[in-house]
């Protein structure tokens, strides 16, 4: 831990999925000794559910928004979909008390005008990972091609249709609801994709226990997004993968594991343990 009041820089920190672990990111950001009037905080998605505390993190985050960059994940989506009355909760879900909460409208007005993609000082940050044949700068174009008709009146519409598996096969002239929902399942649901590029949304595993027809999002042969750092997270069984151009943080806190925090200035890792979140999920 940094001694108090060694850090007198501004930093930017990347934190992997938080998931309603409100108590860890609490400990996380006094260890990185966080302060909002200097530091910023890049959070990679998955801000909520499955955890106790995805009332107090949402709030939180609208508290700090103006230190915050953002990306949405697929658990943030689904939040937003329910309220829109596209999606169904599970027994597993922990969004009853957003959903409840007088400050409700406020807080998810604020969450659907979140980004897919982040793109800053030659970093760039997704939930789940960008297609192989996408550069960095597809990307960021792509991703605000949903994040603009996210932010529409009529959002509601495109979160009826965001649903599905399909298509699984990247195409340019892809159009509408396929080409929208193929862009979020990317960014916001991948892990895999097969040789050819396709992608895959059904392993959830260890990659050393994937298919071998498949192969991880990132190492996959031509990537066109591989000279750029990338942040994301989401895959929790890979856990912390730090690489040249790859930093991938969800390190599995709702689960048991650690809340992870990158430096990005220097790469330094900072860590809080979260063995106590494994004994609070509500459906153990």
């Amino acid at each position: 831990m940094l001694p108090p009041g060694s850090r007198k820089y501004m930093a930017t920190y990347a934190i992997g999925d938080i998931q309603g672990c409100y108590e860890p990111l609490q400990q996380l950001l006094q260890l990185i000794q966080f302060n909002p009037q200097h530091d910023t905080l890049w959070l990679a998605g998955d801000l909520v559910n499955r955890g106790p505390g995805s009332l107090e993190v949402l709030r939180w985050a609208y508290q700090h928004r103006d230190s915050l960059r953002v990306v949405l994940g697929n658990h943030d989506l689904h939040l937003l979909a329910v309220d829109a009355g596209h999606g169904k909760l599970h027994d597993e879900d922990t969004l009853h008390a957003i959903l409840d909460a007088p400050d409700r409208p406020i807080l998810l007005d604020w969450l659907r005008r979140q980004k897919l993609v982040h793109r800053e000082n030659g970093w760039l940050m997704v939930h789940a990972g960008l297609l192989p044949q996408w550069t960095a700068d597809d990307a960021e174009r792509l991703a605000q091609e949903v994040e603009k008709r996210l932010q529409r009146d009529d959002y509601r519409d495109f979160l009826a249709h965001m649903y599905g598996n399909k298509p699984q096969r990247w195409d340019e002239s892809l159009h509408g609801k396929d080409r929208l929902r193929l862009i979020v399942n990317a960014m916001t649901r991948m892990r895999l994709v097969t040789r050819d590029g396709d992608i895959d949304l059904k392993f959830k595993g260890e990659l050393d226990n994937a298919p071998p027809e498949l192969v991880a999002w990132f190492d996959a042969a031509g990537r066109r997004s591989a000279d750029t750092p990338i942040v994301c997270g989401h895959w929790s069984a890979l856990g912390l993968k730090l690489s040249a151009n790859l930093s991938a943080l969800d390190s599995g806190c709702l689960w048991g594991g650690d809340l992870t925090a990158l430096r990005l200035e220097d790469r330094q890792v900072l860590q809080v343990s979260c063995r106590a979140m494994a004994g609070t999920r509500r459906w153990q």
